[in-house]
């Protein structure tokens, strides 16, 4: 056996019959791609996206005109299986009535005891409220689940 060494043959380049490069045969099939959004274009936008985002936090953090209801939880005790107390502050106008749903949970998640609770006016924007709840089994926490205007009619 004899071995010839020679030369190390390159593979040859990619030979087009019509002699356009891959690029121009891409853009011929597909068109050329869009130009982008000039600087200027992108600024604009930014700053109009800006705009909308700070009208829109504005406009959710203003207060409701009919009033606005607020409550925290204060803490809430288990004696049995059988009742719940659970207290809470509320915060509403002084001449507000307002409705609050207090509930106690058990280690499921699931209500065991619930509870409609009517506060009317008061002389003093925030109030102390305990409730004292019924319950089906033994609850692991309770509290406060939405509190909203009642109707006056």
């Amino acid at each position: 056996m004899s071995t010839e060494e020679g030369p190390v043959k390159q593979p040859a380049p990619e030979q087009t019959p019509d002699g356009f490069t891959s690029a121009t045969r891409l853009a011929n099939r597909y068109g050329t791609p869009k130009p982008g959004l000039s600087r200027r274009s992108k600024i604009i936008m930014g700053s109009a996206a800006v705009l909308v985002g700070c009208a829109g936090a504005a406009w959710i953090a203003a207060p409701s005109p009919e009033g606005e209801v607020t409550f925290k939880d204060v803490g809430f005790t288990i004696p049995d299986a059988g009742q719940a107390t659970v207290d809470f502050q509320l915060t509403k106008d002084t001449d507000a009535t307002v409705t609050c749903a207090v509930q106690v949970l058990n280690d499921s998640y699931a209500v065991v005891g619930w509870k409609q609770v009517t506060v009317g006016p008061a002389e003093e924007a925030t109030t102390g409220q305990r409730v004292m709840l019924r319950t089906d089994s033994l609850g692991v926490t309770g509290g406060v689940n939405a509190c909203w205007l009642a109707d006056e009619s």
